[in-house]
């Protein structure tokens, strides 16, 4: 079984004190499955504190029986972007499913992250062929979908299905956000996909922001008003 290792007691990016198994693990799927839901999707999402761009979900159904080539899967955030574009084909050719959603900057504008990050989820949802009958989600509960849930935070780095899905909309929004680097080249978004590093920083100050930034996030907020000044 992958993940059926020790538990630790902390991992980079993760509270000091917590535990987390040395490789995400298949507890909570099981526990679905013997519950009589074999359909349990994993879920989570990229870009949610971006200053630019979608925000991004995944969705994905693995088959709990047949799981070896996925030993090397992890949370996103623990990999490197080669390894995650490696994992990425391994995950889409092993999956029994998955689903991609996204909310773009004018709907985080119009509705705020948290409704948009649940609107990506719900998109990536409804992307699966099978539908899925239970989900385990990184933090964010899906009020709207009537299935039964799992969601605690750090999900990506204790659930392989979930880890699984980190890893697809990581992936798939990096290669959205260097799409849109071609299009507005003066904020190199290759570089940095939208997060508020300085180089986006000093590329805001000279440019001011370009139509894929979201304006209610609050730096981009505090930029448009001194422009008005």
């Amino acid at each position: 079984m992958v993940g059926a290792g020790n538990m630790v007691a902390q991992r980079k990016g993760h509270p000091r004190g917590c535990p987390f198994p040395d490789r995400p693990r298949l507890d909570h799927e099981l526990k679905f499955k013997r519950a009589g839901h074999a359909l349990v999707a994993g879920l989570d999402e990229a870009g949610r504190g971006a200053w630019a761009g979608p925000v991004v979900a995944a969705a994905v159904i693995l088959d709990l029986r047949q799981v070896d080539n996925l030993s090397r899967v992890n949370d996103s955030k623990q990999l490197s972007p080669r390894r995650r574009a490696e994992l990425y084909q391994v995950i889409v050719d092993n999956a029994v499913a998955y689903g991609l959603g996204q909310a773009s900057a004018d709907e985080i504008d119009a509705i705020g992250i948290l409704p948009a990050t649940r609107l990506a989820m719900t998109r990536a949802i409804e992307d699966l062929s099978p539908q899925p009958q239970a989900l385990i989600i990184d933090a964010v509960r899906l009020p709207k979908i009537d299935l039964p849930q799992a969601v605690f935070n750090f999900a990506d780095s204790i659930s392989l299905s979930v880890a699984a899905a980190s890893i697809l909309a990581k992936v798939t929004r990096d290669r959205l956000m260097i799409d849109l680097d071609a299009q507005f080249p003066l904020y190199c978004f290759a570089r940095h996909k939208g997060y508020g590093t300085r180089i986006h920083q000093d590329a805001l100050q000279s440019a001011g922001p370009c139509e894929i930034h979201r304006k209610s996030f609050k730096p981009i907020a505090a930029l448009l008003a001194d422009r008005l000044l």
